[in-house]
Formats: structure tokens, C-alpha cells, sequence
């Protein structure tokens, strides 16, 4: 008897095992597309200089969050700390990133990849706000920024960056 209770067991169990349904295959990684990565240049901990000059404004650390996005945090050796969220958006196509200070300033930009740099559009305030973020081949970054008060048919130099690798930890 004991016997047959056990062979019964086993074929129930058997019998159970096999309509459990297979394992689901693990999700496809939503950051695989390589427009995700467009920005990942400029992740990193950065002394900031503008361009041409061996003046240091600022500190800034550039890292990758959540997977898919970019974080900045602006660091300025005077002037409002700031920060920006920024991501790649696969049903537009385009990058956004969204920017706050501690002035309460806040900025919305939308754009990408040109070929040669990542060039994001947005207002800032009342102008018209042009950014473009390019690797050198030294490993720095440039970050040039331009400004329109016409919605963009004129552009004007407004700052000129260059992110290179911070020498101590900030």
C-alpha cells in the first residue's frame, strides 16, 4: 500500500512539474540600443576650465545612472550648484535632458547625435539655448553653448567649456 501512495506521489508530482509552464526568458534590456550610450563620453569626475584658458571655474561629476540615463552634477567654484537628468527617448528619436539650479532656474532641451557631437535645443530663460557636447581626442570633453533671441535664425557664443579628468577627488 505504502507502495502504490508513493508511486501515486510521484506521478502527481511528475505529472504537476510538467504543466508549470517554462521559465520566462528575462526581459530584453530596455538600455541596449546603442543611442543609449551616445553621452557616455562624458561620464566621469571633471575639472572644468574654459576653453583655451588654465583658469578652474568648476567641478563636475558626470556619471551613468538608472541603466539608460546621464546625471550631472555642477560643482562651480562660484556662481548656484546645478544638475541635469538626461536620457535618450526611443519614441521621439531624440535626448532630453532637464536641468535645475539652486537659484531656481530650470531648463528643458531636446536633440542628439549630429555626427560629431550631442546638440541639445532648449529655452532657458527667456533665450533661445544651444549646447553641444563633443569628445576631444585628448579624452577631454567640450561643452559649447550658444544663444538665440530670435528663435534660432542668429547665434552668439555664450560659454565654451572644456571637462578634462579632475585631478583629486572633489
Amino acid at each position: 500500500m505504502r507502495t502504490i501512495v508513493t508511486a501515486l506521489g510521484l506521478a502527481f508530482a511528475t505529472q504537476a512539474m510538467a504543466q508549470q509552464p517554462a521559465p520566462a526568458a528575462p526581459p530584453p534590456n530596455p538600455c541596449a540600443d546603442p543611442e543609449y550610450h551616445r553621452l557616455d563620453f562624458w561620464a566621469g569626475r571633471w575639472d572644468v576650465y574654459p576653453t583655451g584658458k588654465d583658469k578652474l571655474v568648476a567641478h563636475s561629476l558626470i556619471e551613468k545612472v538608472y541603466g539608460c540615463g546621464i546625471r550631472e552634477n555642477w560643482m562651480p567654484l562660484s556662481n548656484q550648484p546645478g544638475g541635469s537628468l538626461s536620457i535618450y527617448v526611443p519614441a521621439e528619436k531624440h535626448w532630453e535632458q532637464f536641468w535645475i539650479d539652486s537659484s531656481g532656474s530650470r531648463a528643458f532641451f531636446t536633440g542628439g547625435w549630429d555626427g560629431k557631437a550631442m546638440v541639445i535645443t532648449g529655452k532657458w530663460g527667456g533665450p533661445l539655448v544651444r549646447m553641444s557636447y563633443s569628445k576631444n581626442a585628448d579624452g577631454s570633453v567640450r561643452q559649447f553653448g550658444e544663444q538665440s533671441n530670435d528663435q534660432g535664425k542668429n547665434w552668439s557664443p555664450q560659454f565654451d567649456f572644456t571637462y578634462r579628468p579632475a585631478a583629486t577627488a572633489n
